[in-house]
C-alpha cells in the first residue's frame, strides 16, 4: 500500500491509478450537505470562503463530538452522491480531492478527469477507528450546523482507496 501526502498529490508526484490503495497524510477539511450548500452561496455571491478550496482535499464527513481524551469522535464517511450538484463548481476552484462513499454521477466523474482530481472511498462502517487516523481536529466554519460544521483535520495514514480520478476509472463499475 502506497504512503502518500496531500503535498505529493497536490504536486502531481504520484500518479494514482483506480482501484489501488493508498495511505494519505495531511490536512483535509470535513464539509457534508450543508456545508456544501453555504460553501456554494458564498461563491455566488461572491464572498469570503471560511477556507481555501485552491488544492484542498474535502472528506464528507460529520464527526461526532470527541470523549474526553480524544481529539474526535467517530468520523466515518457519508454518502458522496449528495454532494454532486456541488462538487462540479468546488474543483472549479481548484479542489484537489474529495473522500466520500458511494458511487459518484456522470458529471462528477467528467469533472474530475477534466481537473486531474480524484475521488477516494473510504470504508464505511469504520467511523470508530478512522478517528484513530486524525491527530488534530479543529472547527472552522458554521459552528451552528452542529456535526456537519466544517472542520480541519489533520490524517496520517488514513486509509483509502483511489475511487475516480483523472484516468477516467470508476471503482464502482469494477464490481
Amino acid at each position: 500500500m502506497k504512503s502518500l501526502t496531500i503535498e505529493q498529490l497536490i504536486s502531481g508526484a504520484a500518479e494514482l491509478k483506480t482501484c489501488e490503495k493508498l495511505l494519505l497524510s495531511g490536512t483535509v477539511y470535513t464539509a457534508r450537505d450543508a456545508a456544501h450548500k453555504k460553501i456554494t452561496e458564498l461563491i455566488l455571491q461572491n464572498k469570503p470562503l471560511p477556507f481555501e478550496l485552491k488544492d484542498s482535499v474535502i472528506y464528507y464527513c460529520g464527526p461526532c463530538p470527541a470523549k474526553p481524551g480524544d481529539v474526535i469522535g467517530s468520523c466515518g464517511p457519508t454518502t458522496s452522491s449528495r454532494m454532486d450538484q456541488h462538487t462540479p463548481l468546488l474543483l472549479s476552484r481548484g479542489v484537489k480531492a474529495f473522500i466520500g462513499k458511494g458511487p459518484r454521477s456522470q458529471e462528477v466523474m467528467e469533472a474530475l478527469k477534466s481537473f486531474g482530481a480524484y475521488y477516494f472511498a473510504a470504508t464505511g462502517g469504520v467511523a470508530a477507528l478512522l478517528s484513530k487516523k486524525v491527530r488534530k481536529a479543529e472547527l472552522v466554519a458554521f459552528k451552528e450546523l452542529g456535526p456537519e460544521a466544517v472542520y480541519r483535520l489533520e490524517i496520517v495514514d488514513f486509509p483509502l482507496v483511489v475511487a475516480c480520478g483523472p484516468d477516467g476509472g470508476d471503482i464502482y463499475l469494477h464490481q
